[in-house]
């Protein structure tokens, strides 16, 4: 469940509105390419037909006209899609704001992965997960965007435009999904060694199952059910990979890396590098700078039984 990712195939009220605008620039381009292509190879046919060149004033005059008319319908033109541009930013600024009821999501940019956060007055009703962003159809979405490190930029291609993460601030961006879907979003401001591998991806879905999802996300951890799950938790608890990551429901609290407590409910590892199977959640435990040089998680030494048992518990963590 990689997501589709195309800024053609708009599935929200801002990509609609961006996606008209790029219809409109894509028509008039075409017109103004045509008649330029025109313009020249009627100045080459009589080109050909002249023997010397004409100098008289009627043909000066013709061609002063000739040009004032040109500059005057680029005038125009660009003026027309200046006017068409703002808009449009002003229409899509808009949109969500309408509405009193909305759902604000924070999302902060670490290099390089995706923070997500569901914040609640009540906060042991907060929510703290990776990589994935889940919207209910049809409701306006704020996000608010922090970064942690350097400048990233989110990109939703079939939900809106690009908004960038700076350093101190918070920035605020609207989305809402018309139709269920899967939809990739990255990263689109360059931020270092693994910026291509950046991704999220954004599930939109009916309210009811969002509901479902943002309660069954509230629950602790599962309890360990095997013999070889009870032992990879013990094994997260004494490897390193407590001093970063948090799982609720055990003793494990860090918050340098994503937060663990649903890992098997997510499709990707690694902020969508790899597909979530035990082939590939093996490996990344192990030796993650192998599948994504210069993130900021380091190899793991363990036993062959530790990685079994660890990586039976993480896949429990539905």
């Amino acid at each position: 469940m990689n997501g589709f990712q195309s800024a053609m195939h708009p599935a929200g009220v801002q990509a609609s509105e961006l996606h008209h605008l790029w219809n409109i620039f894509l028509c008039v381009s075409i017109v103004v390419y045509g008649i330029t292509l025109a313009a020249v190879l009627i100045a080459v046919r009589r080109s050909h037909r002249r023997t010397e060149p004409l100098a008289d004033a009627p043909s000066e005059r013709r061609a002063t006209i000739a040009v004032a008319i040109g500059a005057g319908m680029t005038f125009v033109t660009v003026l027309a899609l200046l006017v068409a541009s703002v808009a449009t930013g002003r229409t899509v600024g808009t949109l969500g704001r309408l509405g009193t009821a909305h759902l604000e999501i924070d999302v902060t940019g670490h290099q390089w992965w995706w923070e997500v956060t569901y914040p609640n007055s009540e906060p042991d009703k907060s929510i703290r997960t990776a990589n994935e962003i889940h919207i209910p159809v049809g409701k306006p979405v704020e996000l608010r965007l922090a970064t942690r490190d350097v400048i990233h930029s989110l990109w939703i291609p079939n939900l809106h435009g690009k908004r960038d993460l700076i350093p101190g601030r918070v920035n605020k961006f609207w989305i809402e999904a018309d139709r269920p879907g899967v939809y990739r979003g990255q990263c689109a401001e360059f931020c270092g060694l693994q910026h291509a591998n950046m991704a999220l991806t954004v599930i939109a879905e009916s309210q009811d199952a969002y509901d479902r999802w943002l309660e069954h996300q509230r629950t602790a951890a599962p309890e360990p059910v095997t013999d070889a799950q009870r032992r990879g938790r013990q094994a997260f608890l004494s490897l390193p990979c407590v001093n970063c990551h948090a799982i609720t429901g055990i003793d494990a609290y860090a918050t340098a890396g994503p937060d663990l407590t649903h890992i098997a409910s997510r499709s990707t590892l690694a902020a969508g590098t790899l597909i979530n199977n035990k082939g590939s959640l093996s490996g990344w435990v192990v030796n993650p700078q192998a599948l994504k040089p210069g993130s900021n998680m380091p190899a793991n030494e363990m036993t062959p039984q530790q990685l079994n048992d660890l990586v039976a518990y993480l896949e429990s963590l539905q």
